[in-house]
C-alpha cells in the first residue's frame, strides 16, 4: 500500500504543453488571435485541440492549479466564441495534407531521388509495426512475438532513434504491451533541428516536446492528428519529408502502437552494424515467444490478476476467452486468417482485454496506408508452434493451426 503514491505521481502533469501546443496554434504567426472573430473556424479547431489536450491529461493534473485554471478557462473561451466542443481538432486541409508549403529539393527525399536519374525512380521502402503484445514486423518482412518488457530501441540510425517502453498487462505472464514511444529526429542541415516526440499512455500529443508541429523551413517536418477510422482510437501522423519517411502512432485502448515506412537506403541490413535494434534485426532470441507443446490445461489464459499499473489507467474488464471466442471475436474486425488474424486471437487469449482485438486491425490498417515496395504474397515469417492439437478444440484443423502461436506465450511466465 505504501508504493501506491508513487504509482499515482509517475506520470507527469503536462498541462504546460497543452498550453504552449495551443499558443502556438493561436499565435500571430499562425494567423489566429486569442480575440478571434465568433465565427474562425480555425480558432474553433484550435480550442476544440486545446480541450481534448487537457482532457487527456487530467488524470495526473489532479489538484494542478495551472489545470483547473486552463479547464475554467477553456469553458470561457468556447462560450465567448461561440464554438462547438463537437468537431475537428485539426484543419481539414492539413489533415489531407494539402497544405504544406513546397519543400526545397534539398529537404524532399522524392525530389533528390528522382534527380539522381534512373537508379532514384525505383527507390524502395520498408515497413516496420510494433502492436499489441507486442507483435513486431520488421523491415526485414519477418514477423515475430516477443515479450520485451522495459525500454527497448525500435531504430537509431544517423537519421532518426526509437525507443518503446513496454509493461506488463497480466501478473504471472511475460505479456507486454507499449506504454511509451519517444522518437528523435535528428538535426539534418538545411532542413530540420533536432526535434523530439513522445507519447504515453495518458498523453498522444499531436505536437513536438517543444510545442511545436513542425520543424525546418517549408514543411519539411511535421505532425498531423487523425481520427481512427473505423476503430475507435485516436492516431498521429508524422511526416519527416527530407528522409521519406513517415510514422503513425496510435492510442488503442490503454496502449500504443508504431508504425513507421522508411527508404531502403537510410538502413543498414548488415547483422554488424546498428547494434540492438528491433526493426532491423528483430528481437534478441532470449526475447522470442518459443514453440510449445500445449495440453488440454493450457487452453485458457491464466488471469490470477491484472497488470498494467504503469500505465495508470483504470483496467477494463478482463474475460477468459476460449480459442472459439477469441477466434469469433477477432473475425469481426479482420476477414482474412493472416498473421494479423492470429496476433488478434493470441492477445485476447493472453490478455482477456477485449480492447486488444483491436490493435492487429489498426496495426493491417497501418501497413496498407505505409506499405513496403514488396510486399511478400505469403505471410511474413513467424515463430513455428506443434501442429500437433488437442482433439477437444473443436475449430477446424486449419483454425487450430492459427491459433497454436496465441496458445503458446501461456506457458510463459
Amino acid at each position: 500500500l505504501a508504493s501506491l503514491p508513487s504509482a499515482a505521481h509517475c506520470q507527469q502533469c503536462r498541462i504546460q504543453r497543452c498550453n504552449a501546443e495551443y499558443v502556438g496554434a493561436t499565435s500571430p504567426s499562425s494567423g489566429l488571435q486569442d480575440e478571434a472573430p465568433a465565427t474562425d473556424v480555425d480558432y474553433c479547431i484550435a480550442l476544440r485541440a486545446y480541450s481534448l489536450c487537457t482532457r487527456r491529461t487530467a488524470r495526473s493534473c489532479r489538484g494542478d492549479l495551472v489545470y483547473h485554471s486552463a479547464v475554467f478557462r477553456i469553458k470561457e473561451l468556447f462560450s465567448q466564441h461561440n464554438c462547438s466542443s463537437d468537431g475537428p481538432t485539426s484543419p481539414a486541409n492539413k489533415a489531407q495534407g494539402t497544405s504544406h508549403p513546397v519543400v526545397s529539393e534539398l529537404c524532399d527525399y522524392e525530389s533528390r531521388a528522382l534527380a539522381s536519374g534512373a537508379a532514384g525512380s525505383q527507390k524502395k521502402y520498408a515497413h516496420c509495426g510494433l502492436f499489441g503484445d507486442p507483435h513486431l514486423r520488421t523491415f526485414r518482412d519477418e514477423f515475430q512475438t516477443c515479450k520485451v518488457e522495459g525500454a527497448w530501441p525500435l531504430i537509431d540510425n544517423r537519421f532518426l532513434s526509437v525507443q518503446v517502453t513496454n509493461v506488463p498487462v497480466v501478473q504471472g505472464s511475460s505479456a507486454t504491451a507499449t506504454s511509451k514511444i519517444t522518437v528523435i529526429f535528428k538535426s539534418f542541415r538545411g532542413c530540420t533541428e533536432q526535434k523530439v516526440y513522445q507519447a504515453t499512455t495518458e498523453d498522444l500529443p499531436s505536437a513536438f516536446l517543444d510545442g511545436t508541429r513542425s520543424g525546418g523551413d517549408g514543411g519539411s517536418l511535421w505532425i498531423v492528428e487523425r481520427a481512427g477510422g473505423r476503430q475507435p482510437s485516436v492516431q498521429v501522423e508524422i511526416q519527416a519529408r527530407y528522409i521519406g519517411t513517415s510514422i503513425i502512432v496510435r492510442q488503442v485502448g490503454r496502449y500504443l502502437t508504431f508504425a513507421i515506412r522508411v527508404p531502403e537506403d537510410t538502413l543498414n541490413f548488415s547483422e554488424e552494424s546498428g547494434g540492438l535494434q528491433l526493426c532491423l534485426h528483430g528481437c534478441p532470441r532470449s526475447e522470442l515467444i518459443k514453440e510449445h507443446t500445449l495440453s488440454r490445461q493450457n487452453l485458457s489464459p491464466r488471469l490470477q490478476g491484472a497488470g498494467g499499473a504503469a500505465s495508470g489507467l483504470p483496467l477494463p474488464p478482463r474475460q477468459a476467452y476460449t480459442v472459439d471466442r477469441a477466434t469469433a471475436k477477432c473475425r469481426e474486425i479482420l476477414q482474412v486468417e493472416d498473421v494479423y488474424f492470429q496476433s488478434c486471437v493470441f492477445d485476447l487469449l493472453t490478455t482477456g482485454d477485449p480492447e486488444f482485438s483491436m490493435a492487429a486491425y489498426g496495426a493491417l490498417e497501418d501497413l496498407k496506408a505505409l506499405p513496403p515496395s514488396k510486399l511478400k504474397q505469403n505471410s511474413p515469417r513467424v515463430p513455428r508452434v506443434n501442429n500437433s492439437t488437442p482433439p477437444t478444440l473443436g475449430p477446424s484443423s486449419r483454425t487450430a493451426q492459427l491459433v497454436m502461436l496465441a496458445l503458446a506465450v501461456l506457458l510463459l511466465l
